[in-house]
């Protein structure tokens, strides 16, 4: 585990605010008088019922039943073990600390310190607040008793935290924190594995590291963390893609996006098209067609781009379209792997451009790829085009 000169006993004070009150029997009532005729036929101000005593049975979340995440884990996930839901629980924490973090107006106070102990050129040089909240999801899951090893975009190595524990982690602590000074959207990623029992004979530095290379498709659970206007935990066990979005006043993650599916096409690509002159002819093409409304989409297409992985992501998970880096510039392990088993469980793909990420064999834990994720029929055309991976790096700093 790396270290660094940032007090970390000060800036790891930041916890989530305590719960109010329990969130069983309350109601929210609507202020009829605010809302006109139209809004009245929204089934969105009807009194929203506690489910916390259903079990968050399918019949309490169409009635508008509350479900929180961990009811959800704990009475609805299919094959969800005791260990995951507790593991779920220290991953809850930790984002309502790392959201706190970030939305306190101390921590510009951070850019006063430095990192300047990055030994592996294969990573970005981490803020301080990455280091931050690094520090925050390493201590959640030591607490857990629930992970054998972390592996994480700000750790040159694994971490390897205890013998017994049954899952792998692996993270990208807080993504976009370039952007926090603008308080442009920002997020954390993770997935996670099972441990290879198999390879417990191993010297630590060894089974560590294949634990963490293990391919997409042996994910066991991923997920996001968006912090914006609102605080959402997305995440699949593999049956369904779920957002949650964070209640301030009672501290608990309430389901509000049950069974994502993005759309099958969407009108949105996103991508920093200012490298357009960087792009391979099929890329050119294809971005040239669609926003001409010249493709298999009559439309023409609309940019959106925020530079923050987790929000584009997450616009795209929800309106669909494509959400693109056509550069080797993302990481497989802690991105790429964890984004593509959401959206792929949610009816889209995740790309290289040329073959699906969940089919890649990671072979270093920075290993970088192009990426492209998206609606399938988006993602379908996209491919069409072949040659769509950016080979020219001229060595940009954003």
């Amino acid at each position: 585990m790396q270290s660094s000169s940032i007090p970390l006993n000060h800036f790891l004070n930041f916890h989530p605010k305590p719960q109010l009150f329990p969130p069983k029997l309350y109601k929210i009532q609507p202020r009829l008088d605010l809302f006109g005729p139209r809004m009245l036929n929204s089934p969105s101000i009807f009194t929203i019922k506690s489910s916390s005593q259903m079990g968050c049975a399918e019949s309490s979340v169409s009635d508008n039943g509350l479900c929180t995440l961990l009811e959800y884990v704990g009475h609805k996930g299919a094959n969800m073990s005791d260990d995951l839901v507790i593991l779920f629980g220290h991953l809850e924490y930790a984002s309502k600390r790392i959201a706190a973090l970030v939305a306190s107006p101390f921590n510009s106070s951070l850019a006063n310190y430095s990192v300047d102990n990055v030994q592996s050129s294969e990573r970005d040089k981490p803020k301080p607040l990455d280091i931050v909240a690094n520090e925050i999801i390493l201590s959640s899951l030591r607490k857990s008793g629930k992970v054998a090893v972390m592996a994480s975009e700000e750790d040159d190595a694994p971490v390897w935290i205890t013998d017994g524990g049954p899952f792998v982690v692996v993270t990208d602590p807080l993504d976009g924190s370039r952007n926090i000074d603008a308080s442009i959207p920002t997020g954390t990623i993770f997935g996670i594995y099972n441990r290879l029992a198999e390879v417990d004979h191993l010297p630590v530095e060894e089974k560590a590291t294949i634990n963490s290379l293990q391919s997409g498709t042996q994910l066991v659970a991923s997920g996001y963390v968006l912090y914006s206007s609102a605080t959402i935990m997305c995440i699949s066990f593999g049956s369904g893609t779920h957002a949650f979005t964070l209640d301030h006043g009672t501290g608990d993650f309430i389901l509000t996006h049950p069974s994502i599916k993005i759309p099958p096409r969407g009108q949105i690509y996103s991508v920093n098209d200012a490298r357009y002159f960087d792009w391979p002819e099929g890329l050119r093409k294809y971005i040239d067609t669609v926003r001409q409304g010249k493709g298999k989409y009559p439309k023409k297409y609309s940019a959106r781009y925020i530079c923050s992985l987790v929000a584009d992501f997450h616009r795209t998970l929800l309106y669909g379209g494509v959400a693109m880096n056509p550069r080797d510039h993302l990481r497989l392990v802690y991105e790429a792997n964890p984004l593509s088993f959401l959206v792929e469980h949610a009816g889209g793909r995740g790309s290289d451009g040329k073959q699906k990420i969940l089919s890649i064999q990671p072979v270093k834990l920075h290993q970088r790829l192009p990426l492209f994720l998206g609606s399938l029929e988006d993602m379908e055309e996209l491919e069409s085009y072949e040659d769509v991976q950016q080979k020219v790096n001229p060595g940009y700093e954003v």
